[in-house]
């Protein structure tokens, strides 16, 4: 099970609605870690509807440099692109122009971001209002919705590399 965060309950007051995100990691074998997802989604509660909401999540990414369904991109190649991933102390910091979200992830999480040096990020433009934060997302839930038709095909992926707290 895992739990998703909002960015900020005053969102709804925006064309997004509540930002939300879920993280999750792949399993893990002797060999790797896993690869370690965060998922950005809304809830579809934005001032105009979920439609609005959807064009206005396709507006922001794009704004961003990022395509629809059409490529992963490489955040440590491309660093043009302003989004930065901060993973310490069981915690993730996602960082965008338009949100900033700090969300609790599991150990092996962590350790699957640590090893790997980068976070596969997926922004959602479908809204998704039954994973409401604070409430457990049953692992079957979370399949369901992100292999849902056209779901992956209508988000934007990307790499992003860890940064760490330097002491």
């Amino acid at each position: 099970m895992t739990s998703s965060t909002a960015v900020t309950p005053d969102q709804q007051r925006s064309l997004l609605g509540t930002l939300t995100v879920i993280p999750w990691v792949s399993e893990p074998t002797d060999e790797n870690p896993g690869t370690p997802l965060l998922m950005v989604y809304s809830l579809g509660d934005g001032r105009d509807g979920p439609e609005a909401g959807e064009e206005a999540m396709r507006a922001e990414l794009e704004q961003l440099g990022l395509s629809i369904g059409e490529k992963l991109i490489d955040l440590g190649r491309d660093t043009g692109i302003p989004i930065t991933m901060l993973v310490e102390a069981e915690q993730a910091v996602l960082t965008l122009p338009f949100m900033k979200v700090q969300c609790p992830v599991p150990p092996e999480w962590e350790k699957a971001a640590h090893a790997k040096g980068q976070v596969y990020l997926i922004f959602a433009v479908r809204p998704w209002p039954e994973a409401v934060p604070g409430k457990q997302v049953e692992p079957e839930r979370l399949r369901e919705f992100v292999s849902g038709e056209g779901l992956l095909e209508g988000s934007a992926h990307c790499l992003a590399p860890v940064m760490r707290v330097r002491t």
